[in-house]
C-alpha cells in the first residue's frame, strides 16, 4: 500500500472513529484532519465533504447488508422461510451493525431514484424484490404488484427497526412479537 492509499485508509479508519464514538452526524472535516494530525486540505483531497465520506460508508453498509441476506437465502432451502429469514437477517444486522444502520437510513427510507444510483442500495432492494417475486410466481400470485410489495416489505422492516433502535439500547435485540406477526402477515398477502 503506497502513502496516498494508507492516508485514506487512516481517514477513513479516523472517520469511522468519530462515527462510532459520536454519531454520523458529529462527523467533520476539521475532526478528521485532526485525528489524523493532517490539515484540513489534505482530508479535502481524498473526500471533497462530509457527505462523501457518509456516503463512502452507507455504501460499505449495503454491501454488508446484501452479503448476509444473500447467505441468508442461500442457506434456506425452503422458499417458505425466506421473506422470515429475510427479515431476521434484516433486524440481526441492524442491531449488529447500528453505526451503519443509522448512516444507511440517516435521511429515512431511501426512495427509488436514490437506490438506483448505488449500485449496493440496488443489491440490497433486488434481493427483496427477487424473493418476493419468486414467491408470487410460485403461488400463482403475478397480478399482485411486486413494487408495491417490495416498498411495503421494505417499510415494516425499517419502521419496526427504527422503532426498536430509537427505544432499546441493548446491543442485540431479539425480533419483536410485532415483527414476527407483521411478516407473518405480509407472508400471507403473497401466498393466497
Amino acid at each position: 500500500m503506497n502513502h496516498h492509499e494508507k492516508l485514506k485508509q487512516q481517514i477513513v479508519n479516523e472517520s469511522w472513529k468519530i462515527i462510532d464514538q459520536e454519531g454520523w452526524q458529529s462527523l467533520s472535516i476539521r475532526k478528521i484532519a485532526h485525528a489524523i494530525g493532517y490539515s484540513i486540505p489534505v482530508v479535502y483531497k481524498y473526500f471533497k465533504d462530509k457527505d462523501e465520506l457518509v456516503l463512502y460508508f452507507s455504501q460499505k453498509g449495503f454491501e454488508k447488508l446484501a452479503s448476509q441476506l444473500q447467505k441468508a437465502i442461500a442457506d434456506t432451502d425452503d422458499e417458505s422461510q425466506w421473506i422470515g429469514v429475510l427479515a431476521d437477517t434484516y433486524w440481526n444486522f441492524a442491531f449488529s451493525n447500528r453505526k451503519y444502520y443509522e448512516i444507511m437510513f440517516g435521511l429515512g427510507i431511501p426512495t427509488c431514484e436514490r437506490i438506483n444510483s448505488m449500485s449496493e442500495m440496488r443489491n440490497t432492494s433486488l434481493i427483496f424484490e427477487k424473493t418476493i417475486k419468486t414467491i408470487l410466481t410460485k403461488h400463482k400470485n403475478e397480478h399482485i404488484d411486486v413494487h408495491l410489495k417490495l416498498k411495503t416489505f421494505w417499510s415494516i422492516l425499517h419502521g419496526l427497526v427504527a422503532i426498536e433502535l430509537l427505544t432499546n439500547t441493548a446491543e442485540n435485540v431479539n425480533p419483536s412479537a410485532v415483527l414476527v406477526d407483521a411478516i407473518n402477515g405480509f407472508t400471507l398477502s403473497l401466498t393466497t
